[in-house]
């Protein structure tokens, strides 16, 4: 088994995800929500799961997983996929385009690959550290290293983080320097957008690791920047060009 075999894998069981997703959306879709009328799970969210966790544990059953509805083993290999099947389910259960099916392969070191599948385009980004990030097989074409200034930046703050210090304190030390911010409901589509150069780079507190890890690991075999920081007890994850990811991190952390 090779590194390329995992992301053949990988890429083959984003592609069904997002595809059976697509498929249950335009039959009619149960939605409920979680944590927030915002935070909502479809049943196509758990049917795309299954069907990554399923396929898994036939033909990865050694390695690990870790699911955002759910799915969790301990494995054998040091190894974990991390599976997020439907990212930006509120944009998906509103008939947006902006979502996608995202998975990533993990051990004790950090991501080793990470795919991701947009329906509406019909694209899979696959990369790693050690896999150059590729987009429906082509390279990604390499990005310049600029200042944050010139850049957009997408990021996400939920209403309830704006009259919390913790939160906007830093968001707003961090939100005044980019020349635009965007905010478009999926962390995933976001850091696929920063390794391809349709968004400058992206910033974002208590990201869970289905919503970093696959596109962090895109990131790196894309030769771009990632970090996560402590700030006030939270953790800041930041991506993008090098010199912005540094400017972000100082800026969240308040160096003078």
């Amino acid at each position: 088994m090779t590194l390329n075999d995992d992301a053949q894998l990988a890429t083959r069981l984003v592609t069904e995800a997002v595809g059976l997703a697509a498929a249950m959306r335009s039959a009619g879709l149960q939605v409920s929500s979680k944590t927030s009328i915002s935070d909502v799970v479809t049943d196509a969210d758990h049917a795309a799961e299954k069907l990554i966790v399923d396929t898994l544990a036939v033909e990865r059953p050694d390695d690990g997983l870790l699911g955002e509805e759910g799915a969790a083993a301990e494995g054998t290999s040091g190894r974990r996929w991390v599976i997020d099947p439907v990212d930006g389910t509120y944009n998906f259960s509103v008939g947006s385009d902006y979502w996608c099916s995202a998975l990533a392969l993990v051990d004790a070191d950090g991501p080793i690959l990470g795919a991701v599948a947009h329906h509406a385009s019909g694209s899979v980004v696959v990369g790693g550290p050690n896999l150059p990030t590729t987009r429906n097989g082509e390279p990604v074409a390499p990005r310049d290293d600029v200042e944050l200034a010139t850049l957009s930046v997408a990021t996400y703050l939920h209403p309830r983080g704006i009259d919390t210090p913790q939160v906007s304190g830093p968001f707003l030390r961090a939100a005044r320097l980019p020349a635009t911010l965007r905010m478009l409901g999926s962390g995933s589509m976001d850091l696929v957008g920063v390794a391809t150069g349709r968004v400058g780079a992206w910033f974002q507190h208590s990201t869970p690791d289905w919503d970093w890890y696959p596109g962090a690991a895109i990131l790196a075999g894309a030769g771009l920047a990632t970090d996560r920081i402590e700030v006030d007890g939270l953790r800041w994850s930041v991506a993008g060009p090098p010199t912005a990811v540094a400017t972000l991190a100082g800026a969240l952390r308040g160096d003078a």
